[in-house]
């Protein structure tokens, strides 16, 4: 074993923490949980959470520019994973949060769609089906892992 239990969280720099906090809180329904200031009182990491042991970091005052495109060497996108896919959209789309592609079904037997934050990151929404490849490829892992 590798001595990791799972994933904490995922920083992000962001240009405009508003607007940051508009998508992720009032378009997705992330709660923020706390925040850090500096010596100056400005906002330093804002942390908003995702479940009760994973989390999303905006550190504010990025430069302006965009997330790098999808064939960029880093990281390439974040998944949440949802309960039901229209259900989702329709609540997003609701909050002013629209789809960049339409759902659709994966080759690993998922459903998936994706969305954009205001600084270009890519997010990928995902309803695992019950046999979808990686639960089967889960199940298929020696007992001693």
């Amino acid at each position: 074993m590798s001595g990791i239990n799972g994933f904490g969280h995922l920083a992000l720099k962001v240009q405009d923490l508003g607007a940051s906090l508009a998508f992720y809180c009032g378009g997705l329904g992330f709660r923020e949980m706390t925040r850090l200031v500096d010596d100056k009182g400005e906002p330093w990491i804002v942390y908003l959470r995702i479940t009760d042991t994973s989390f999303l970091e905006l550190f504010p005052a990025g430069h302006a520019g965009r997330a790098a495109d999808e064939a960029a060497v880093g990281v390439n996108h974040v998944c949440f994973s949802v309960e039901d896919i229209e259900a989702t959209a329709a609540r997003f789309a609701a909050a002013g949060v629209t789809l960049t592609s339409p759902i659709q079904a994966g080759l690993d037997g998922n459903r998936g769609a994706w969305i954009e934050d205001p600084d270009g990151n890519r997010i990928e929404l995902m309803e695992m089906a019950a046999d979808c490849l990686q639960y089967r490829a889960i199940s298929a892992l020696p007992a001693n892992r």
